[in-house]
């Protein structure tokens, strides 16, 4: 058992009052509800249990007192989302549950870590100083920097070799980076062709080279991390490789996985059958359900990949027996596509990066040399794209790096990216210069207030808010799905009639609720388009099209009203998971909490909305990441 002393040690026992948790489920000599559990817990002697069982006379019996209902059940389910407390149906009542400790909890209760993933016990924020020398200098270029505030002015020409911007929702980070580019290449000298400037997506890509060809910036290296290597692959595929080799396509998916399935005696019906529970399998063609086997299938092979580790049999380390036998069947699909793709010449776009990295650390040589290279969204960045970068630094010595990010909206842990490259940059980089920049221009104080007290426990500054005004937050509380929905369809065509519909976002957490409020704004006849992570392609606007997404799939755009449906703890933080065997796979390898990345998700969400914020639930409780200061700011439930 953990000791007290140590819990005091770490912390002074805030980071570690979730072991109360596990500490209490193994002090209760009987199967406990939630409920009963929070009750314990926050030492309410009015629960009936607790009296009938002398709960009062336990070691941690109120042993979370100073936290309110909402923390606690935060903690449990925190818990439960990091696989360390399992729910199941009570013996006798399949409509009640239970909560217990897994072999994972219970080694956690033994040698305490989950805290240390804790982003609060990683990040430490620090007001960024201007010197009198920085604003002398900002006098002197402010025919260059009149439009910029001091924190920006100071990210955009700061002298030092290894800067951090840490640049809030809504802080104009990409207009820093590129005016940085613009203040090297035109006011320092620099050669276009020696600047890289990397980016995550195709879109931002493009957008970045066009902001500065507006500024009069030609020849700097603007990628992803992925046509960078590619284009590193295209001049030296002869080298690489053996023989002449191209991208997986999807046809070249579904046959290798036949193949795959062929070689161990089952079909893809057989498989699916296997594999999907009859629930899973409700209102599912069987395409559909071919697609999902065979996309969990590579994103296993490929999760494996992001994180640099070899494929091993992961069927050993399922304890139920029949999850065991479904983790068996995919790790021996995901070793014969790896044999196939190898055979074949194809490769993914993980393969892209990985073989980049492979050749450059056996030809140093070709490495190419810049003086200045930029990186967009650190906080998303995985181990392969951080390997890659240490070499281009370890080629180029004298290279000066500018990474911008912002930690409060790392929300792609569960595709490989760690948080941690972002909240321990200067561990790694100890002569860096960390700049803050606070200031949101995107939304109205009110919504930039309620912003920062959705992530009151993260140690990174308050956002503060350029526009003043009025503005519209409201929390709708409904009997039923239809009727939220109901109310959705209506205020949105009430806004129609003022504003056009590109300016309106209806955002969900999963592609389930998506999918059937599109269909209602069909029927309404209400023109939309539909944004999901899962898409292969993005969906195509046209001009006046309301916004219906996912919020992975929403990050970095902004609309005048936001609709964030669906804010109950069904769904935030998410209970819909992927398949259990790919949530263990993907679980046993995470060094992020799932539960935080959840509320930065929630965070994300809200931080969409420029003047009006509409969030709204039914069914099941509202989420806790709704705390008791933002339910007072919305004026409560409506």
């Amino acid at each position: 058992m953990v000791k007290e002393d140590v819990i005091k040690e770490l912390g002074n026992g805030a980071e570690m009052d979730y072991i109360r948790v596990l500490k209490a489920l193994n002090e209760i000599k009987f199967p406990v509800g939630k409920g009963l559990l929070v009750d314990f817990l926050k030492g309410d002697f009015k629960n009936a249990s607790i009296k009938k069982n002398e709960l009062f006379e336990l070691y941690n019996f109120g042993s979370l007192k100073k936290y309110d209902v909402g923390e606690i059940k935060a903690m449990i389910d925190n818990l439960i989302a990091n696989a360390m407390v399992d729910v199941n149906s009570l013996i006798g009542n399949k409509f009640a549950t239970v909560l217990g400790i897994t072999s994972k909890g219970s080694e956690e209760l033994m040698n305490p870590s989950m805290y240390k993933k804790k982003m609060v016990s990683n990040l430490e924020s620090k007001k960024t100083v201007i010197s009198d020398e920085e604003r002398e200098l900002f006098k002197e270029l402010d025919f260059f920097l009149s439009n910029y505030n001091d924190e920006q002015k100071k990210a955009i020409i700061s002298q030092k070799k290894n800067i951090l911007c840490v640049a809030g929702a809504g802080s104009g980070k990409t207009s820093v980076l590129t005016k940085r580019i613009e203040f090297l290449v035109k006011y320092k000298s620099v050669s276009a062709e020696r600047v890289l400037a990397i980016t995550f997506t195709r879109k931002a890509r493009q957008e970045m080279e066009a902001r500065l060809i507006r500024l009069g910036v030609s020849g700097v290296k603007v990628e992803t991390f992925n046509s960078f290597s590619e284009k590193i692959l295209q001049k030296y595929g002869h080298l690489i490789y053996s023989s002449p080799t191209r991208i997986m396509s999807y046809s070249d998916k579904l046959f290798a996985i036949s193949l795959a399935l062929q070689d161990i005696g089952l079909d893809i019906n057989s498989a699916s059958n296997k594999y999907f529970s009859d629930s899973q399998k409700n209102n599912k063609e069987p395409a559909q359900l071919t697609n999902i086997f065979m996309n969990d299938c590579f994103s296993v092979m490929e999760y494996f990949k992001s994180k640099n580790q070899e494929l091993y049999d992961f069927s050993k380390d399922v304890e139920d027996e029949k999850d065991r036998d479904i983790a068996r069947i995919i790790f021996r699909v995901c070793k014969s596509l790896q044999d196939y793709m190898k055979i074949q010449g194809l490769r993914d776009y993980i393969d892209q990066i990985l073989d980049t990295i492979s050749f450059f650390k056996k030809n140093k040589d070709v490495i190419p040399e810049f003086d200045y290279i930029l990186v967009d969204e650190y906080q998303d960045v995985n181990a392969m794209q951080i390997e890659l970068m240490d070499l281009l630094i370890a080629k180029n010595l004298g290279v000066n790096l500018f990474a911008v990010g912002d930690p409060r909206q790392s929300i792609f842990g569960w595709r490989g990216s760690d948080i941690n490259y972002i909240l321990k940059f200067e561990e790694k980089y100890s002569d860096c210069e960390v700049i803050h920049l606070i200031k949101n221009y995107r939304s109205n104080r009110k919504i930039v207030d309620f912003m920062n007290h959705s992530i009151r426990t993260m140690k990174v500054p308050d956002l503060e808010s350029s526009k003043m005004g009025d503005a519209e937050i409201r929390i709708h509380d409904f009997d039923s799905e239809e009727a939220e929905h109901a109310y959705i369809l209506d205020k949105v065509g009430v806004f129609l009639k003022l504003m056009a519909g590109d300016d309106i976002f209806v955002l969900a957490r999963t592609n389930r609720q998506l999918n059937e409020l599109s269909n209602k704004m069909k029927a309404k006849n209400i023109p939309h388009v539909v944004r999901s992570d899962e898409l292969k392609r993005p969906a195509v606007a046209n001009r006046g099209d309301v916004t219906l997404a996912t919020i992975h799939a929403i990050k970095g755009l902004e609309a005048g009203v936001v609709f964030v449906i669906g804010c109950n703890e069904l769904n935030f933080p998410c209970k819909a998971s992927d398949h259990p065997v790919i949530e263990l796979v993907k679980m046993g390898m995470q060094e992020y909490d799932k539960e935080e990345e959840e509320k930065r998700l929630f965070y994300v969400a809200i931080s969409r909305a420029k003047e009006k914020l509409f969030l709204s639930y039914s069914g099941k409780k509202p989420t806790y990441f709704i705390n008791d200061d933002m339910k007072k700011m919305a004026g409560g439930w409506f």
